[in-house]
């Protein structure tokens, strides 16, 4: 685990004094937003749209992605937060994937109809980033060990005595007494690296898309796709996951998934446009 990547030490400035840090989870957030900076800047270029679009989408994003994720969080641990609101707003946990992914779409729909574009052939230019982004967060996560899995005796199996929270046993049995001790002994405990498991899928689902994307031949097959596989990883990595399962004996990511899934089925089977190419106007 390397939760600070550098540290400063103390600072001081005209009397004042701070500590300032760079976070691992922050840099790899950093890395994420340049990587897909740079990819998207190529392909708006490629495509004969305004390469300085890239940047306004984004910045868009990120935003978005930031503010959306920490609202499903704080929803998501509402009772926690009733009891410290303060607390779990700046928390340096909280940065869920499926909130982010919704208010970044917002926030990037807002700068697609500002310029007048059409938002679903925009959406099969982004797909293959969402994902990347995506991989790339979870190696933040593996660093400041946070979202990890169940316990686990797997020889690969992971221990983080220092993670957000501490995969210890009487952690577990605090925080998430749904899941199942039995077998395990007090101490840190050996977990999933689902950071890991979410970053090489993530990765070859990216790899995939970023290379279909130039013989797109119906209009959002591409967004589509991404979402029913994201939609299937994330499912599937949930069963290895310590979220509380609510209905049906799924998760709420689950459940939001299945929708993504639904959705990208759905559309993948009744296209929205037969149109090739990726037009820079609605009309």
């Amino acid at each position: 685990m390397f939760p600070v990547i550098y540290d400063f030490g103390e600072v001081n400035i005209f009397g004042f004094s701070f500590h300032p840090v760079i976070n691992s989870y922050g840099f790899m957030l950093m890395t994420a937003f340049y990587i897909c900076y740079y990819l998207l800047h190529k392909d708006l270029k490629r495509l004969d749209y305004k390469p300085a679009l890239a940047g306004d989408i984004v910045f868009a994003a990120a935003i978005g992605g930031i503010i959306g994720s920490r609202i499903y969080f704080l929803l998501e641990n509402f009772e926690q937060f009733l009891n410290d609101p303060i607390g779990m707003i700046f928390s340096g946990g909280g940065l869920v994937f499926l909130g982010g992914l919704l208010g970044g779409l917002l926030a990037v729909t807002y700068i697609i109809k500002k310029n007048n574009l059409r938002w679903i052939a925009f959406a099969d230019i982004v797909a293959p980033l969402l994902i990347l982004g995506y991989a790339i967060g979870r190696v933040g996560c593996l660093l400041v060990g946070d979202d990890y899995g169940l316990p686990t005796d797997l020889p690969w199996g992971m221990e983080f005595p220092n993670g957000i929270p501490p995969s210890t046993y009487q952690i577990f049995q605090s925080r998430y007494p749904w899941v199942d001790l039995s077998g395990f002994s007090p101490g840190v405990l050996k977990v999933h690296p689902t950071q890991i498991y979410e970053t090489l899928i993530g990765s070859g689902i990216f790899y995939y898309l970023y290379q279909k994307r130039q013989s797109v031949k119906v209009v959002g097959s591409l967004f589509f796709t991404y979402l029913t596989l994201a939609g299937t990883e994330r499912f599937m990595i949930e069963f290895l996951r310590i979220n509380q399962k609510y209905f049906l004996g799924f998760s709420g990511a689950q459940l939001i998934s299945l929708t993504m899934i639904s959705i990208g089925l759905w559309f993948l089977y009744h296209p929205v446009g037969q149109t090739k190419g990726y037009a820079t106007e609605e009309k």
